[in-house]
């Protein structure tokens, strides 16, 4: 009696810890569980901690709360002049309703993952083939993000996903088209180049002939006035002339003085012999001198 009593005691204790096991859960952060009741999701917690279920009636199915990155293959795209472009993507996304994600996906992250880079494709084509491939470069960064990021999620929402952000990583050209397109650029380039430098040498030309007007105006003007002042002074000095020797006797002295400097200036040098005309003035001062 006592061992079967034992062995019922083993058994009770054996049934509690399987109850007790079943009837417990744990949900981490980051992390929905999804309690189901006969294949039917009955409720969803999000708050981390330990939890309890119905044992054996209930499960519960763990999904991941936290933000995915998802790389998303290269893939061409025609923009809306008819040129090619390869576009190299990835993609962030969350589950946002996990009841949408089990009962349109199962939970299962391939499936969502498949969904979002047909989604993503879907709208890298509608946006980009609206665009030239000029407005594409213009666009690219937080614009062209945000615009297929919101096209994208219009068709995601309904399996209980976000995408959070699609990312282009590289929007490049296709190998064959990249040499032409590389010239061409270059061509434009050295047009512009040629047509700055046109621009800049017809405006230098402009402003060297205006300075050369300014400056033969200048010159002018300036001659002008020189000749207006030399002869404001040459008659000034007449004038000063005329009032010092206003009288016969200034004037005689006047005479004299200058004669005087003629005669020295005619003695400069090795030969010191004049010859004057008893007539003119530099004898008579001299005869008079001498004869005095």
């Amino acid at each position: 009696m006592k061992k079967s009593g034992k062995i019922t005691a083993l058994i009770l204790v054996l049934v509690l810890v399987a109850v007790l096991y079943n009837s417990l859960y744990t949900v981490q952060p980051k992390q929905y569980a999804a309690v189901r009741q006969f294949g039917r999701i009955v409720k969803v917690v999000d708050e981390p901690g330990l939890k309890f279920k119905v044992p054996f009636i209930q499960t519960c199915q763990r999904i991941s709360a936290a933000t995915i990155l998802y790389d998303i293959p290269a893939s061409d795209v025609i923009t809306k002049d008819k040129k090619s472009m390869i576009s190299d993507n990835y993609v962030l996304w969350r589950v946002t309703d996990p009841t949408l994600y089990i009962q349109t996906l199962n939970a299962v992250q391939a499936r969502a993952e498949e969904r979002i880079e047909a989604a993503v494709y879907n709208s890298l084509k509608k946006i980009l083939s609206n665009m030239t491939q000029d407005e594409i470069i213009a666009a690219r960064g937080e614009r062209l993000t945000q615009l297929i990021t919101d096209d994208a999620n219009g068709d995601i929402r309904v399996y209980g996903i976000e995408i959070i952000q699609s990312q282009i990583k590289a929007l490049d050209l296709p190998e064959d088209n990249k040499a032409a397109v590389f010239t061409r650029m270059i061509s434009e380039r050295e047009n512009i180049a040629a047509g700055y430098t046109a621009e800049g040498a017809a405006e230098a030309q402009k402003i060297r002939n205006e300075t050369d007007r300014k400056v033969t105006v200048m010159t002018a003007e300036a001659e002008k006035e020189a000749a207006t002042i030399l002869a404001e002074g040459e008659s000034e000095y007449m004038r000063i002339l005329q009032e010092a020797y206003n009288t016969a006797d200034k004037a005689d002295f006047y005479n004299f003085t200058r004669s005087l400097d003629a005669l020295k200036a005619s003695l400069e040098g090795e030969n010191k012999t004049i010859m004057l005309d008893k007539d003119s003035e530099l004898a008579r001062i001299l005869y008079g001198n001498f004869g005095g």
